[in-house]
């Protein structure tokens, strides 16, 4: 069956705050001109929020720039920030910093603790209202392009695919989505992100991007034990000195708490899993005393950009853009993107409006770098730039060099250091290294996978196609479980990679299930040769994610 077309001045892809952010600023700006253009936003989750998952501690700067009057409009951002504790943990107790030692980016004075989840479901809200057209449930699928190579905009999945690819009973063809300009605002990995840098060269000239998984759950915890705004991060145990990575716990409001841990994706043991670290940081007396007697509500994972400035790609391309985690927009040393995603969003949104205005389509939106490089986010991330190649050379000695960097020269230091390599270059062979046992989950604090995948809603259709796609079978055996012992078995938080034998225990297969990914793209980057690549399932399915 033929693909139906539509047109629209911009399509934006992803809902989240990025997407959102720029949607909103498209039709206010027409609003401000007394004019019209045509937006269209299109997400894969079946609800706007249904796939987002952060911290989250926001900075409310560029919200307030999008919305001056957000307080008044309602928007979610309830939980001031109350206090902040930095602690370096040991398995059983731990040492806080003094606030006065602790660099600018981590004190949170003036931000609040969210659901970004909640946050985008109300940016829907307001973009709806101002006329963006909003489409949950469609995945962008494929990057549609004119004869001269320019995007000329996106396609959504077919649905109702049969296992092999071909149309089942129910098979109802794409939609194009056609527009003078399309943003690419997928989050962190994004699947047509990525075919853009290549097809584009995106890359050249910029450090590999490097990541981070964020592992979260929500608690509803004894309201004698909760504190509104609290904001606790931790580093050190469970992780070794030479592993980036921390944890994190947030105070919302109505007794709920977020707790979580973030895992630099360049570690080097591939025993380590990041989602058995987050399980042992619970057991910490620190945080296991705000948690216990409560109740676990909700579990989800995401990968998240940590390069910053020097990972940025370059940002357009004939016909469209990157915007917020799709690039890379994140403020790793502050442990915050969401405003950077509302402000490259915003930017954006003002250069394509301005080119539809002049009459122009389809060409590189070069205001919006330019507008980016004068801002004040590009002020922010150039203080910040060398916190992850610093933290890269360990706990104690790229803490200390940071600390005296920002002291010292106030982030405005007369060098630029950078990322040795990408993350699934970083892997030792697992003869290499030390196996990690871990202790088994207690059904109080700590959980195991499956009773997480639960609680994340997860749902995918089984008779579809595999949305995690090997580009040769034979490497998982060959080469990951002979060499690395298959490390996507421990680095998935959701069990989705498993080795599995015959009946004589013989003939090792590797086993995916797909209906338990939560989408945190993990595998697509972690993974030591690349072979994994992960692709957009049916529009509607994954997570659902509530209050996250």
């Amino acid at each position: 069956m033929q693909r139906e077309a539509m047109e629209y001045d911009v399509v934006v892809v992803g809902g989240g705050p990025a997407g959102l952010a720029a949607a909103v600023r498209l039709k206010q700006l027409a609003v401000a001109d007394a004019g019209e253009i045509s937006v269209c936003l299109i997400e894969k989750s079946a609800e706007i929020g249904g796939h987002i998952l952060s911290g989250a501690v926001m900075d409310p700067k560029a919200l307030a720039e999008l919305f001056p009057d957000w307080q008044a409009q309602g928007a979610p951002l309830k939980a001031l920030v109350s206090e902040d504790r930095f602690l370096i943990l040991k398995e059983a107790g731990a040492a806080q910093i003094p606030n006065w030692l602790l660099p600018d980016c981590f004190h949170n004075e003036g931000n609040y603790v969210i659901s970004l989840g909640n946050l985008c479901r109300w940016l829907g809200e307001e973009a709806e209202a101002l006329g963006v057209e909003i489409y949950p449930g469609f995945a962008g699928a494929e990057v549609l392009y004119n004869e001269d190579g320019s995007v000329k905009g996106v396609a959504t999945g077919d649905m109702g695919l049969l296992k092999d690819g071909t149309p089942g009973p129910a098979h109802q063809p794409g939609m194009e989505l056609h527009a003078k300009y399309t943003l690419f605002a997928e989050g962190c990995r994004g699947h047509l992100g990525k075919q853009l840098e290549e097809r584009f060269n995106l890359r050249v000239g910029a450090d590999p991007q490097v990541y981070g998984i964020g592992i979260k759950e929500l608690w509803e915890i004894k309201p004698e034990r909760h504190q509104p705004g609290l904001v606790i991060h931790t580093g050190g145990w469970p992780l070794a000195p030479d592993t980036y990575g921390g944890g994190f716990l947030y105070h919302m409001e109505d007794n709920l708490v977020s707790v979580g841990f973030v895992t630099g994706l360049g570690y080097t043991n591939p025993y380590l899993s990041p989602y058995e670290e987050f399980q042992r940081l619970k057991t910490n007396p620190e945080i296991r005393t705000f948690l216990e007697g409560g109740k676990r509500v909700a579990y989800g994972a995401r990968a998240i950009a940590a390069g910053g400035l020097q990972s940025l790609p370059k940002l357009v391309f004939p016909g469209g853009a990157l915007v917020g985690d799709d690039a890379g927009f994140l403020n790793a040393s502050r442990i915050k993107g969401s405003h950077c995603a509302i402000k490259t969003g915003s930017l954006a949104a003002e250069a394509a409006f301005a080119a539809v205005v002049a009459g122009r389509s389809n060409d590189e939106l070069s205001a919006y770098p330019a507008a980016f490089k004068k801002s004040w986010l590009y002020d922010e991330l150039y203080t910040a730039r060398n916190f992850k190649p610093w933290m890269a050379k360990g706990l104690h000695y790229g803490g200390l060099m940071f600390g005296i960097e920002q002291l010292i020269f106030r982030g405005k230091a007369p060098w630029t250091l950078h990322h040795s390599g990408p993350d699934h270059s970083r892997l030792k062979r697992a003869a290499d290294c030390q196996p990690i046992i871990y202790p088994k989950p207690d059904g109080v604090v700590t959980f195991d996978r499956l009773s997480s995948v639960f609680i994340s809603n997860t749902n995918h259709a089984e008779n579809q196609p595999c949305h995690l796609r090997l580009k040769d079978a034979a490497v998982p055996v060959k080469v990951n479980l002979a060499l690395y012992d298959a490390p996507e078995q421990r680095y998935c938080p959701a069990g989705v990679y498993e080795i599995v034998h015959d009946a004589q225990g013989q003939n090792p297969a590797l086993l995916i299930n797909a209906q338990n990914c939560v989408h945190c793209k993990t595998c697509d980057i972690k993974d030591p040769t690349q072979n994994i690549n992960w692709v957009v399932p049916q529009g509607g399915e994954g997570p659902n994610y509530p209050n996250m």
